[in-house]
Protein backbone atom coordinates (compact mmCIF):
# COMPACT_ATOMS: atom_id res chain seq x y z
CA UNK A 1 0.00 0.00 0.00
CA UNK A 2 1.59 3.28 -1.38
CA UNK A 3 -0.17 6.72 0.46
CA UNK A 4 1.01 10.26 -0.26
CA UNK A 5 -1.47 11.08 2.71
CA UNK A 6 0.53 14.11 4.87
CA UNK A 7 -1.80 14.31 7.24
CA UNK A 8 -2.04 10.92 7.72
CA UNK A 9 1.93 9.86 8.09
CA UNK A 10 2.27 13.33 10.42
CA UNK A 11 -0.94 11.49 12.85
CA UNK A 12 0.98 8.36 12.45
CA UNK A 13 3.99 9.61 13.54
CA UNK A 14 2.44 10.70 16.53
CA UNK A 15 0.32 7.83 17.79
CA UNK A 16 2.50 5.48 16.92
CA UNK A 17 5.13 7.71 19.94
CA UNK A 18 2.13 7.76 21.76
CA UNK A 19 1.33 4.25 21.54
CA UNK A 20 5.33 2.76 22.07
CA UNK A 21 6.10 5.02 25.19
CA UNK A 22 2.32 3.62 26.66
CA UNK A 23 3.65 -0.41 25.88
CA UNK A 24 6.53 0.65 27.30
CA UNK A 25 5.05 2.51 30.73
CA UNK A 26 2.51 -0.88 30.49
CA UNK A 27 6.18 -3.46 30.71
CA UNK A 28 7.30 -1.71 33.23
CA UNK A 29 4.60 -1.21 35.82
CA UNK A 30 2.46 -3.76 34.97
CA UNK A 31 4.60 -6.68 35.88
CA UNK A 32 2.83 -6.39 39.70
CA UNK A 33 -0.54 -6.22 38.11
CA UNK A 34 -2.45 -7.67 35.05
CA UNK A 35 -1.18 -6.65 31.81
CA UNK A 36 2.83 -6.12 31.57
CA UNK A 37 4.29 -8.14 28.81
CA UNK A 38 0.92 -9.16 26.35
CA UNK A 39 -0.79 -5.83 26.72
CA UNK A 40 2.58 -4.01 26.37
CA UNK A 41 3.45 -6.49 23.26
CA UNK A 42 0.35 -6.00 21.79
CA UNK A 43 0.36 -2.24 21.69
CA UNK A 44 3.64 -2.50 20.35
CA UNK A 45 2.79 -4.16 17.41
CA UNK A 46 -0.10 -1.83 16.70
CA UNK A 47 2.39 0.92 16.70
CA UNK A 48 5.00 -1.20 14.38
CA UNK A 49 1.99 -1.86 12.02
CA UNK A 50 0.19 1.29 11.76
CA UNK A 51 3.97 2.68 10.53
CA UNK A 52 3.62 -0.09 8.44
CA UNK A 53 0.27 1.16 6.89
CA UNK A 54 1.55 4.69 6.60
CA UNK A 55 5.04 4.58 5.49
CA UNK A 56 5.09 1.37 3.34
CA UNK A 57 7.39 -2.16 4.03
CA UNK A 58 10.51 -0.88 2.52
CA UNK A 59 11.09 2.45 4.48
CA UNK A 60 10.10 0.68 7.61
CA UNK A 61 12.39 -2.61 6.95
CA UNK A 62 14.99 -0.17 6.87
CA UNK A 63 14.21 1.74 9.96
CA UNK A 64 13.23 -2.17 11.84
CA UNK A 65 16.10 -4.20 10.27
CA UNK A 66 14.10 -6.95 12.75
CA UNK A 67 13.56 -10.56 11.64
CA UNK A 68 10.36 -10.87 13.87
CA UNK A 69 10.62 -14.59 13.15
CA UNK A 70 13.46 -14.47 15.61
CA UNK A 71 11.90 -12.86 18.02
CA UNK A 72 9.68 -15.22 18.98
CA UNK A 73 12.28 -18.14 20.40
CA UNK A 74 14.18 -15.11 21.70
CA UNK A 75 11.54 -14.22 24.09
CA UNK A 76 9.75 -17.87 24.71
CA UNK A 77 14.22 -18.55 25.26
CA UNK A 78 13.73 -15.61 28.22
CA UNK A 79 10.08 -16.58 29.57
CA UNK A 80 11.79 -20.54 30.18
CA UNK A 81 14.89 -19.29 31.21
CA UNK A 82 13.51 -17.06 33.67
CA UNK A 83 10.69 -19.64 34.96
CA UNK A 84 13.82 -22.45 35.36
CA UNK A 85 15.64 -20.18 36.98
CA UNK A 86 13.92 -20.48 40.16
CA UNK A 87 14.56 -24.47 40.34
CA UNK A 88 18.20 -23.12 41.04
CA UNK A 89 17.27 -21.51 44.41
CA UNK A 90 15.21 -24.71 44.91
CA UNK A 91 11.58 -22.99 44.07
CA UNK A 92 8.82 -23.94 42.01
CA UNK A 93 8.59 -22.96 38.64
CA UNK A 94 7.54 -19.72 37.98
CA UNK A 95 8.25 -18.54 41.55
CA UNK A 96 9.58 -14.99 41.48
CA UNK A 97 11.71 -12.78 43.71
CA UNK A 98 12.82 -9.15 43.88
CA UNK A 99 15.63 -7.28 45.25
CA UNK A 100 16.48 -3.02 45.70
CA UNK A 101 19.14 -1.99 43.72
CA UNK A 102 21.14 1.60 43.80
CA UNK A 103 21.42 2.70 40.74
CA UNK A 104 23.56 6.01 40.68
CA UNK A 105 21.52 8.50 38.48
CA UNK A 106 18.09 6.75 39.47
CA UNK A 107 18.25 5.64 43.14
CA UNK A 108 17.04 2.85 44.73
CA UNK A 109 15.79 0.62 42.35
CA UNK A 110 13.35 -2.61 43.01
CA UNK A 111 13.84 -5.56 40.11
CA UNK A 112 11.95 -8.56 40.56
CA UNK A 113 12.27 -11.52 37.83
CA UNK A 114 8.52 -11.29 37.37
CA UNK A 115 9.89 -8.39 34.89
CA UNK A 116 12.18 -10.48 32.90
CA UNK A 117 9.27 -12.50 32.44
CA UNK A 118 7.04 -10.31 31.25
CA UNK A 119 9.86 -9.43 28.75
CA UNK A 120 10.15 -13.07 27.51
CA UNK A 121 6.10 -12.33 27.11
CA UNK A 122 6.23 -8.70 25.23
CA UNK A 123 8.90 -10.31 22.82
CA UNK A 124 6.93 -13.17 22.06
CA UNK A 125 3.58 -11.48 21.92
CA UNK A 126 5.54 -8.61 19.56
CA UNK A 127 7.54 -11.61 17.03
CA UNK A 128 4.02 -13.69 17.12
CA UNK A 129 1.68 -10.50 16.39
CA UNK A 130 4.01 -9.09 13.56
CA UNK A 131 4.47 -12.09 11.59
CA UNK A 132 1.18 -13.11 11.16
CA UNK A 133 -0.03 -9.79 10.32
CA UNK A 134 2.96 -8.76 7.69
CA UNK A 135 2.65 -12.08 6.49
CA UNK A 136 -1.25 -11.62 5.59
CA UNK A 137 -0.04 -8.38 4.55
CA UNK A 138 2.19 -9.85 2.01
CA UNK A 139 0.15 -12.84 0.67
CA UNK A 140 -2.48 -10.31 -0.29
Amino acid sequence: MRTNDLIFRTTTSLIAFILLGFSFYLLLAGHNAPGGGFIGGLMTAAAILLMYMAYGFEAIRKIIPVNFKMVIPTGLFIAVLTGIGSFVFDQPFLSQTYGHFHLPILGDVELATAMIFDLGVYLTVVGVTLTIMLTIANDS
